[in-house]
């Protein structure tokens, strides 16, 4: 009873505090109007008027994200941008950085005000509540002439099928227009296992036939580099628990050098060959738990995973204090400046005998994330010329989204030179140089990384081709950025592993799973499984995080025997039947995406 009155309490005071906030956001773009100069007014190529010609009123736009990392006042070079074409600036508000899991978006849509650009997952019926909640604007008659957005009909379509009332409610993410079994990614795959090559070299390029083979090899490359540039511990494996929904984030990551993605509950293999529940003592799960307990019991592992967030474990990427990182667009674009990479320090993939690494396929109709606007926004056309320039060529490199090697804004990081593009010196050393390089005073000041779209939200898969230059938005795939990647460490991968690239490599050796890019929605829960879900998933989550560190075998076994028991009384299998279904229906529609080449 004590708890519930909590709970009850705690519920109050949230939509108290966040009502309290929203009058604060709302005179707080009075008095930006009031007292923040206009930037001046600037013309498009075409003469039509933009920034504060066509937009007088400077405004603050609420940005409800759920892909976000970071919570507050967009700044840099992007926001420079944003305030020159549409006189306005972007207040993120970040469910991963407030806490993460569900609670800002269940307290914001019970005060009826998710936010004036909502940025979100459309999947397990979430679209559709946010409609019938009254949240979200229809654009249908706004988004009529805009042609970027319209090129990609077919996937606003797709998604806005998932609700039942007529109208456009939401623009899909990650949209392409490749074919659905042609890899997203460019040169690397979204997974993998990169290992600090110059400490993996060290100690003699060893051999891994299976995924706990890693455990002795990054235990030498510990001792062989046992401290950071900056002179701390290096550690094997660092986490963070800013992503976890419903399992611990980082417990899945290396299932996916197997060909295994997640579907609520279940592990699923691209191929349609597996199906897993995560719980079940034999899944890749359960699996990757016993790596890092191992690791943990064997000092590899950092003792701070469990405190810091995904900026603190960034640094210490920078420091060279991480030997292993899952995702290339961490452990490179942390430690793969051009410095390191010279004298052969970085992060490259290594090879694991069994592993069938996963790659995701282009996706002609997006993705599950969408980009929104909020049935309250006060302005909705300066928003959606905002969504359509995201769409646009220009807005596609602008945005360049964590991760996906967009080229970032003409006349910045790169230039036509001979009819090819090309990355200028300020552009090689902001995205090789680790993300700290001083921006130009008139591209808006401070530092690369920190005027990076805070959106993190992909609108065109990178690897498309930019119709103004003839060739891929994604840096990494340019001739001119191929040819000058040439340094010491390049050259000791490509001699050693007999390939160019991460993806060639991959492919030569029949390494790569490539999951054809469907535009599957997980249809709408009803609320007793929604309920069951959220519990479930907590417990696992928690007993995750203990497992990992606890002290002995036999604590492991005990708590993943309490996860499992506690978790089928609570009604896991129900759950777990509808994520079953879920998961074969997906394959189904990656099949059929797969033969409409």
């Amino acid at each position: 009873m004590e708890k519930k009155l909590l709970s009850v309490l705690l519920c109050i005071v949230l939509v108290s505090s966040m009502l309290t906030g929203c009058k604060k956001t709302n005179d707080y773009k009075k008095s930006s109007v009031q007292e923040v100069a206009q930037s001046d007014g600037e013309k498009s190529e075409n003469g039509t008027p933009t920034g504060a010609e066509k937009y007088p009123e400077l405004i603050t736009v609420d940005v409800f994200d759920g892909l976000a990392n970071y919570q507050g006042i967009q700044s840099g070079w992007f926001a420079k941008i944003v305030r020159e074409k549409f006189n306005m600036e972007l207040n993120m508000i970040a469910p991963n950085v407030a806490g993460g899991g569900d609670t800002l978006y269940q307290t914001r849509s019970a005060a009826g005000n998710l936010g004036d650009l909502i940025i979100y997952g459309a999947d397990g019926g979430r679209m559709q509540d946010m409609v019938m909640a009254g949240l979200l604007a229809n654009i249908e008659d706004l988004i009529a002439n805009k042609e970027n957005i319209k090129k990609y009909q077919s996937g606003i379509d797709s998604l806005n099928s998932l609700v039942e009332e007529e109208g456009v409610y939401g623009i899909p993410s990650a949209v392409s227009e490749q074919s659905a079994t042609t890899p997203s990614e460019g040169l690397d795959p979204t997974f993998g296992p990169y290992f600090r090559w110059d400490a993996y070299k060290a100690v003699g390029y060893p051999q891994m036939k299976t995924l706990e083979d890693m455990l002795p090899v990054l235990k030498s490359m510990s001792e062989a580099v046992p401290t950071s540039d900056s002179g701390k511990k290096t550690y094997a494996f660092s986490l963070f628990k800013d992503w976890d929904g419903n399992m611990m984030m980082m417990g899945k990551q290396p299932s996916c050098f197997y060909g295994y993605d997640e579907m609520g509950f279940v592990l699923t293999r691209a191929d349609g060959s597996d199906y897993q529940s995560i719980i079940d003592s034999d899944s890749m799960y359960i699996r990757t738990l016993k790596l890092y307990y191992q690791a943990n019991q064997m000092g590899i592992m950092d003792p701070e995973s469990t405190s810091q967030n995904y900026d603190t474990l960034f640094a210490k990427y920078q420091d060279g204090q991480i030997l292993f990182s899952p995702w290339p667009w961490l452990g490179q674009s942390a430690y793969n400046t051009t410095a390191n990479k010279e004298v052969g320090k970085g992060f490259m993939i290594t090879s694991i005998d069994d592993m069938k690494d996963l790659s995701i396929g282009c996706t002609p109709n997006g993705t599950r994330a969408m980009i929104a606007i909020g049935s309250g926004a006060e302005d909705k056309e300066r928003l959606v010329d905002f969504i359509e320039w995201l769409y646009s060529p220009e807005g596609i490199t602008s945005i360049s989204a964590q991760g996906s090697a967009s080229c970032g804004p003409e006349g910045l990081t790169w230039e036509m030179e001979n009819g090819k593009p090309i990355l200028t010196d300020f552009g090689y050393e902001a995205f090789y140089g680790g993300g700290n390089t001083q921006v130009p005073e008139e591209w808006g000041g401070g530092i690369w990384k920190d005027g990076v779209s805070a959106l993190n939200f992909t609108t065109v898969i990178t690897s498309d081709i930019n119709p103004e230059t003839g060739y891929p938005y994604n840096y990494t795939l340019w001739d001119s950025v191929i040819e000058k990647n040439a340094t010491t460490l390049d050259k000791d991968w490509q001699a050693k592993m007999g390939a160019k690239t991460t993806i060639e490599y991959l492919q030569k050796n029949n390494q790569l799973m490539v999951a054809p890019g469907a535009s599957y929605i997980t249809p709408m829960e009803d609320s007793e499984i929604t309920t069951l879900r959220g519990q479930c998933r907590s417990i696992i989550i928690e007993n995750s995080w203990k497992m990992v560190f606890a002290e002995s075998e036999a604590e492991f076994n005990s708590l993943l025997k309490e996860m499992q028991d506690t978790v089928i009384g609570l009604g896991y299998d129900k759950v777990l039947a509808i994520d079953m279904k879920n998961a074969k229906e997906q394959n189904d529609a990656r099949v059929a995406a797969a033969v409409i080449e």
